[in-house]
């Protein structure tokens, strides 16, 4: 396997955007974006949800979600943010 697509540049970041845990309730998770094309932040809000939806951060699903939603973003080129609710050591 090739690590070339890795390696190469991509350029200045496409968009910004910020997961937020909401919490138990659902929905879960809420994507907000500082700026960006509106059709690729709402293609990613999207992919997103369908991955995330109904699984808090405890569930052990997530973190393999988590990790198709950082994927995501570096193909998108979207700078990524995660708020999940916890103090930050």
């Amino acid at each position: 396997m090739s690590h070339i697509d890795q390696e190469v540049p991509q350029g200045p970041p496409r968009g910004h955007v910020r997961v937020v845990y909401l919490g138990p309730v659902a929905p879960h998770w809420e994507l907000q974006s500082d700026w960006g094309d509106r059709a690729m932040v709402e293609g990613f809000r999207d992919r997103m949800q369908a991955r995330l939806q109904l699984v808090p951060p405890h569930d052990p699903q997530f973190r393999r979600n988590r990790e198709r939603v950082i994927r995501d973003a570096e193909r998108e080129n979207v700078e990524l943010e995660w708020d999940l609710g916890l103090p930050e050591d």
